[in-house]
């Protein structure tokens, strides 16, 4: 069994060695410039991992692995403008470097370059390689639809919000444990079992996601903190806020979002105060481990021996337990 460190410096080796020296440069510089600035790559690491739960020659699984991450960036890219944001992992994102119309084209590129990585894999299980992971990008596209129209909306359910992370963010967890098993041999069940571990874990990730965006430290976190309360996203802290906020908390919820006349800072402060006196960041907490702890019960009903499954079980624990 290979370690986490073992599994990231694969896949790290593998991602430099990408050749992206092709005509136009400018198609394909912003390409090579969101794949190095780094990242977790957590994605193409659960390809890997759950490929060696059943095969030690995960380097077989390493290209569509390679596909997941270009995958998972490409989203970044079109996500990134959507949102309007300015910083990626500390850096420039790609249409504040170069442009709107060159996030777009590139971006473009990728989702077709993630396609070749991801064609390049046994013969035998091409087709169910690719209808996974077409259904997974056309989830994340329903999921970041919905995404937009909540944005629109005054009131989104707990429910609403869960199917829409599990499209936009737990899909493609799910897709990359799924894909590395059936590159590692195992049964249509048991890559299903690895499936249900990566949704719980991609929804678990996704709400540690939403409570860092307010309440984590910005130099390790990567991102400006308070982007989602700027732009009247409706993550999970929001959802719970307008579920248990009283007339007059809703009020002045309403009136930051309608007004624009305020300070950045002054309204990231005083949404965060209302979270605090809610206990939303501990029921956010709560529903994190939630989502845990129903992952790892997935993942230890695998036939397999507890020893082979340590090192994903380290993997999930590690991620849901970040500070970035």
């Amino acid at each position: 069994m290979y370690s986490l460190e073992q599994i990231l410096q694969i896949v790290e080796s593998g991602v430099a060695r990408c050749d992206f020296n092709r005509v136009p440069q400018q198609l394909y510089l912003p390409v090579h410039y969101i794949l190095s600035l780094g990242g977790k790559r957590i994605r193409p690491a659960f390809v890997l991992m759950a490929c060696n739960l059943y095969d030690e020659d995960v380097e077989k699984a390493l290209q569509p692995a390679i596909g997941m991450e270009i995958f998972h960036n490409f989203t970044l890219l079109h996500d990134d403008l959507m949102d309007k944001a300015d910083k990626r992992r500390n850096q420039l994102t790609v249409h504040k470097k170069w442009s709107a119309n060159t996030a777009i084209l590139s971006g473009d590129a990728m989702l077709i370059l993630a396609y070749h990585f991801i064609g390049d894999t046994t013969p035998s299980l091409l087709k169910d390689m690719l209808d996974v992971f077409t259904r997974t990008a056309l989830e994340i596209c329903e999921g970041q639809q919905f995404d937009m129209e909540f944005e629109q909306r005054t009131e989104v359910t707990d429910q609403e919000y869960i199917e829409m992370i599990r499209l936009k963010t737990a899909v493609l967890i799910a897709c990359c444990l799924k894909s590395g098993a059936l590159i590692g041999g195992a049964s249509e069940a048991e890559a299903d079992k690895l499936y249900q571990t990566g949704i719980y874990t991609g929804l678990a990730f996704q709400l540690q996601d939403d409570l860092l965006d307010t309440f984590g430290d910005p130099q390790t976190f990567g991102k400006n903190i308070g982007g989602d309360i700027l732009s009247n996203k409706k993550t999970f802290l929001h959802v719970q806020t307008m579920n248990r906020a009283s007339h007059a908390q809703k009020e002045l919820i309403q009136t930051y979002q309608t007004n624009g006349n305020y300070r950045p800072e002054e309204k990231i402060t005083a949404i965060k105060s209302i979270y605090e006196s809610l206990g939303i960041r501990e029921l956010t907490n709560d529903r994190i481990q939630h989502y845990y702890s129903m992952a790892i019960r997935e993942l230890c009903s695998l036939h397999l021996p507890s020893e082979r499954l340590q090192i994903l079980y380290d993997t999930i624990t590690l991620l849901l337990g970040r500070q970035s």
